[in-house]
């Protein structure tokens, strides 16, 4: 009797866990399935997006002011460029362009900075400087009409930078060495493999001096310097929004409000003409793709934490700066320990 109730037993044991094992089989699959599904509709979403455009004004804005916004680190960007031509043939009675970036590529700043002085003759554009324009941020609020920045806002950091990585000291402590055949001395230089020769430092130096001289000079044309006021400003550091207008790199302190009312003073333009957002570019395009189906998976397996945590990580940025080649027009923040 006891060994019978004992084999009842262990069947009712081994129903139980073949039962939970096609549970947890079930589950798996549909936390796959979930995951799909979520990547799927991030690319539905996507491409239904990207079908609208970009470079539009939200509904029912004719004959408002465009809010554009430029954050992070700039860089080439045609459809950038694209999107502020079609602004300048839009509707719109001005442009507040917000702008919220460490810099980046000299190229990428020039090209921004002349897409906005293209902007500029077909409408009035003020800056509000949210909380950053240094480098080539700053050479692109130099192309507007105005310059807003809130009080502790940063401006500035007036210089060009050239950075390359050096290994020699590591290729050799591993023994490893790089062999090269090149048609002449500064080909290819400087290089990370070998110690850099004092004539291929020269030369970048000269392209870095040259860099700086037209940004100087842009400076000094938009902004009235003379030499003596040009110098005090065009040593690299970045300044408050206080000290902005005092240096005269900043015209007035103040927001989005601030620039509303400049608008309306010396561009006669109804201080009551709402302020719509001007997309210059698609609404996913802001992120990676990988980085956004990582944070929908993440969601998907009930992981929301996580997700949010990655979504606001400093991580695509850092990658991002590791991206950027050639000058730059970048202000580099001091690390902390």
């Amino acid at each position: 009797m006891e060994t019978s109730q004992g084999n009842k037993t262990m069947s009712l044991d081994a129903d139980t866990i073949v039962d939970r094992r096609r549970m947890r089989r079930k589950l798996t699959f549909w936390r796959v399935f979930a995951i799909l599904l979520a990547i799927g509709a991030v690319i539905a979403v996507g491409v239904g997006l990207r079908g609208q455009g970009n470079g539009v004004l939200t509904a029912g804005t004719a004959g408002s002011i465009a809010r554009v916004t430029i954050t992070g680190l700039i860089r080439g960007d045609q459809q950038r460029v694209e999107a502020l031509e079609r602004l300048a043939r839009s509707p719109a009675k001005a442009v507040i362009v917000h702008i919220n970036s460490p810099g980046g590529t000299t190229s990428g700043s020039e090209e921004l900075h002349d897409s906005i002085k293209r902007l500029k003759e077909q409408k009035p554009i003020v800056v509000v400087v949210d909380g950053l324009a240094a480098s080539g941020g700053y050479i692109a609020a130099l192309a507007s009409d105005h310059i807003v920045a809130q009080e502790t806002s940063l401006v500035g950091s007036i210089g060009v930078l050239f950075q390359y990585p050096n290994v020699t000291d590591l290729m050799r402590t591993i023994g490893v060495r790089v062999e090269e055949i090149k048609s002449s001395p500064l080909k290819a230089a400087p290089n990370g493999f070998e110690p850099t020769s004092p004539e291929a430092r020269a030369a970048i130096e000269a392209i870095v001096m040259d860099s700086y001289a037209w940004f100087r000079g842009l400076v000094k044309d938009r902004r009235q310097l003379d030499d003596a006021a040009l110098d005090r400003v065009a040593d690299g550091r970045v300044f408050t929004g206080r000290q902005g207008v005092q240096l005269k790199l900043v015209d007035e302190l103040g927001d989005e409000k601030t620039a509303v009312a400049w608008l309306a003073k010396e561009k006669n333009i109804d201080p009551k003409t709402p302020v719509r957002d001007y997309r210059l570019r698609d609404r996913l395009s802001d992120l990676p793709f990988l980085h956004t189906a990582a944070v929908v998976a993440l969601d998907a397996l009930g992981l929301s934490a996580l997700a949010r945590r990655f979504e606001t990580s400093g991580a695509m940025e850092a990658i991002e700066r590791l991206n950027l080649d050639g000058l730059l027009a970048l202000w580099h923040p001091p690390a902390s320990n």
